[in-house]
C-alpha cells in the first residue's frame, strides 16, 4: 500500500479543495471595499503579478513543503524515511507543471471579482477605504489561494502514487529538504500515521471428521451353530420340534348338570318357581340335531 495514505498531514490538506471558495469570497469583499480607479486593467493585472505571478515563480524553485500547513510544521528531526521519499518526489516536472498552472487561473478570477466587488460593497470590511489599500490586502490573498492550490495538488498526487514507485525513491536528506523546500511555521506538528486496519483473510472451515458405523457384532458361534442345526432339519423333522405354547384354560364343567344338581353335592336348591333354562354343554356334539 502507498505510505501516503497512512500520512495524517496529506488528508488535512485536501482541505484546501473547500477552502479555496471561501478565500474567493473574502477577496470580493475585499475588492468591494473601494470604487475601481482610473486604471482598473492595470491595477488588477498589477496585483495579480505581486499576488500570484510572483509567489508561482517561487514554488517552482522552491516547492511548498509537503509537511508544512504554513503556520506549523513537522520537524525536521522527526520525520520518517516514508515522508522523505514521499519529499523527493516533488520534484518531479508533471507535478511541478500542474501546481504552477494554479497562477493563470487567479487572473481571470480577479477581473471578475473586482469588476462585481460593487455587489457586496455593503459587506465589505474594507469600506470607504482607498484603492491602494485594497489591492495591498488583495495581494496575500492571492498568494495564499496559490500556496493552498499547490498543497492541493501536491496531495493528491502523492495518494495516487503506486506503493512500488514510492519504495524505488531514495529518500531525501534532512539537509537537502531543509534547503530545496520551503518550509514555514513552528516546527511543532507531530502525528502519528494512521493505522489502516485491513480485512481479516477468511479461513478455511475446519473439514469435519466422519466417525464410520461400528460394524453390525458377529452372532455367537453357539447361536449360529443353533440356528443351523434347526435349518438342516427336513419338513417333517420341523412339525416334531416343541415350541412352548400355553395350554388353553379348560372350561369349567357346571357342577350341576340340570336344576337339582348332582347328588352329594353340598348344592342346595330352592324352588322358587322361576324357570331356569339349562346351560348349554361346555363342548357341543357336532350334529344336525342340536337340544333345543
Amino acid at each position: 500500500m502507498n505510505p501516503a495514505r497512512r500520512e495524517p498531514l496529506l488528508w488535512l490538506q485536501l482541505l484546501g479543495l473547500a477552502a479555496l471558495p471561501l478565500e474567493a469570497l473574502l477577496l470580493l469583499l475585499v475588492l468591494a471595499g473601494a470604487d475601481p480607479g482610473p486604471f482598473p486593467g492595470f491595477e488588477r493585472v498589477l496585483a495579480w503579478a505581486l499576488g500570484g505571478l510572483s509567489p508561482a515563480a517561487l514554488f517552482w524553485r522552491l516547492p511548498p513543503d509537503l509537511w508544512s500547513l504554513l503556520l506549523v510544521q513537522v520537524p525536521m528531526r522527526g520525520r520518517r524515511p516514508e515522508q522523505l521519499r514521499l519529499s523527493a518526489l516533488q520534484g518531479t516536472l508533471p507535478l511541478k507543471l500542474l501546481a504552477v498552472a494554479g497562477a493563470p487561473l487567479l487572473l481571470p478570477m480577479l477581473w471578475w471579482a473586482d469588476a462585481n466587488a460593487g455587489l457586496a460593497w455593503a459587506w465589505s470590511p474594507l469600506s470607504a477605504s482607498p484603492r491602494l489599500v485594497v489591492l495591498l490586502v488583495s495581494v496575500p490573498l492571492l498568494a495564499l489561494m496559490l500556496w493552498q492550490w499547490q498543497q492541493l495538488i501536491q496531495a493528491v498526487w502523492m495518494l495516487t502514487r503506486p506503493a512500488s514507485l514510492v519504495e524505488q525513491t531514495l529518500p531525501l536528506t534532512q539537509v537537502d529538504a531543509g534547503e530545496t523546500r520551503l518550509n514555514t511555521g513552528l516546527p511543532l506538528l507531530l502525528l502519528p500515521p494512521l493505522t489502516l486496519e485491513v480485512p481479516p483473510t477468511p479461513q478455511e472451515a475446519p473439514a469435519v471428521e466422519i466417525e464410520p458405523e461400528p460394524s453390525p457384532e458377529p452372532i455367537a458361534s453357539d447361536e449360529s451353530s443353533d440356528i443351523n442345526e434347526v435349518s438342516n432339519l427336513p419338513h417333517a423333522d420341523l412339525d416334531d420340534v416343541a415350541v412352548d405354547q400355553p395350554e388353553p384354560a379348560e372350561p369349567e364343567q357346571d357342577a350341576n348338570d340340570d336344576q337339582g344338581g348332582a347328588p352329594g353335592s353340598d348344592t342346595t336348591v330352592v324352588d322358587t318357581g322361576v324357570a331356569i333354562t339349562p346351560e348349554q354343554s361346555a363342548e357341543e356334539h357336532k350334529s344336525s340335531d342340536l337340544d333345543s
